[in-house]
């Protein structure tokens, strides 16, 4: 990174977005067609009626649910990671803010859907929006689920102005080296942006606002999703660990997807020299930190289970170790906090091939987390006559898949169309002396 100059940060950004070669377009086409395919199950599901999913009683939570937990995770950890690292001024964060942010907005928006897609009846949703309508219904306010609308709302709008807010200069360096329509687009989404001293002295202090304010905001919205659990009676989920505990989780998954999307970014778009194996690191350390603390969160719950000496609660994580679905929490403990501990190996945590694999492990073990937690919870519950089993159907598969398409079509179309790297922030990094002023 030290041979960086504000001339080669902007020629390295800028020149991502060339026009694409024919195998992005086939990218961008085979992960449509995975998006159609969960369109075309969820279609399928609306006509058919909400039994095409695998949900049963006791299980009426199914994957629906846990998507739903999974992407608004991966959504808050984004600007976690973006928020908190730029108040405690992290210059290893600029390369992948920019990421992290994009990550957020996409995210949030795929996690909105799994509502409605678990509702049935899409159409009802009207009923829980707090008009005035001819059936006089009110929404309950006092329902934690009524909590997510307002909260993840309120995120969504948060968020995505902390996301633009951030792009602004970079749309206008854009914009400047853009002719015709290109020019045209840029130039309405920069919103006049000229580069004055006062531009600036406001843009530093509303870009510093949002991530004051985020950060609250983020580790507030991820508890009250963690409410809709801890706030029934069922075993397993009554307990006020959940909190903290959901948090973690969304940061460590977060780190995670980071990883993810930033080791194919940085191959494809040449960015080696911006985002540097010390960045990688730098992730690769934190995700340490944070399966420490979920692995001593999957410890404190049996801990609070064997302490409270109630039976139908140590019978729940009796069976969560021993019963029918002991296979995804021994998956989930072995992803999520067992593989991360090789990061403490310097050779690991600086091979690429190995960041990038650990990064999809501990991925599909956040996921398989939500499913031990949701599903554990209602099939093993207080009465034994009522306990029942739950598989996926082929319906809540496609809609699954669908949804990860959805999400990597929106960042492969930003990736190639707006810039994946903040080139403001990196050249804070020149004028703080990381790296060189070279013309």
């Amino acid at each position: 990174m030290s041979q960086l100059t504000y001339a080669s940060i902007d020629q390295t950004i800028l020149n991502t977005l060339t026009p694409p070669k024919k195998y992005y377009w086939a990218i961008v086409l085979l992960l449509f067609v995975g998006v159609l395919i969960g369109a075309s199950c969820w279609t399928y599901q609306i006509f058919v009626g909400i039994g095409a999913g695998g949900q049963n009683i006791p299980v009426a939570w199914g994957t629906y649910l846990i998507n739903f937990v999974f992407w608004v995770g991966i959504a808050h950890s984004g600007t976690l990671i973006s928020a908190i690292l730029h108040l405690f001024r992290a210059g290893w964060r600029n390369p992948i803010a920019r990421a992290a942010e994009t990550m957020t907005v996409f995210a949030v928006c795929i996690a909105g859907l799994f509502p409605f897609i678990h509702l049935g009846r899409v159409w009802q949703v009207y009923y829980m929006i707090p008009l005035p309508n001819q059936r006089l219904l009110w929404p309950n306010f006092l329902s934690p689920l009524m909590f997510d609308v307002i909260a993840i709302s309120t995120y969504l709008t948060v968020s995505s102005l902390f996301w633009y807010t951030g792009l602004l200069p970079d749309l206008a360096a854009v914009r400047d080296r853009s002719t015709g329509t290109r020019y045209k687009i840029f130039k309405f989404l920069s919103m006049g942006w000229t580069g004055a001293h006062e531009q600036w002295r406001h843009y530093s202090r509303g870009y510093l606002f949002f991530a004051a304010l985020a950060t609250p905001l983020v580790i507030s919205v991820h508890s009250v999703v963690s409410w809709d659990f801890a706030l029934a009676n069922t075993p397993g989920w009554h307990t006020t660990i959940f909190a903290p505990y959901f948090v973690a989780g969304a940061i460590h998954s977060g780190l995670a997807m980071v990883l993810t999307l930033m080791i194919p970014l940085r191959k494809v778009f040449k960015y080696q020299q911006i985002i540097t194996m010390e960045v990688l690191e730098n992730v690769a350390k934190t995700i340490v930190f944070t399966g420490l603390i979920v692995g001593f969160a999957y410890a404190t719950e049996f801990f609070i289970a064997w302490y409270s000496h109630n039976t139908v609660e140590i019978e729940q994580f009796r069976w969560r170790a021993f019963g029918d679905y002991r296979w995804g929490f021994y998956f989930m403990v072995l992803c999520n906090t067992l593989t991360p501990m090789l990061f403490l190996f310097k050779k690991i945590r600086t091979t690429i091939a190995a960041l990038f694999i650990i990064s999809l492990v501990v991925n599909f073990g956040m996921w398989w987390e939500r499913f031990v937690i949701i599903v554990g919870g209602v099939a093993h519950g207080f009465s034994p006559y009522a306990w029942g089993l739950y598989a996926p159907s082929i319906i809540e598969y496609g809609i699954m898949f669908g949804a990860f398409c959805l999400f990597f079509f929106f960042f492969v179309l930003f990736a190639k169309h707006l810039p994946s790297i903040s080139m403001t922030e990196m050249k804070e990094m020149v004028e703080k002396g990381a790296v060189s002023h070279g013309a």
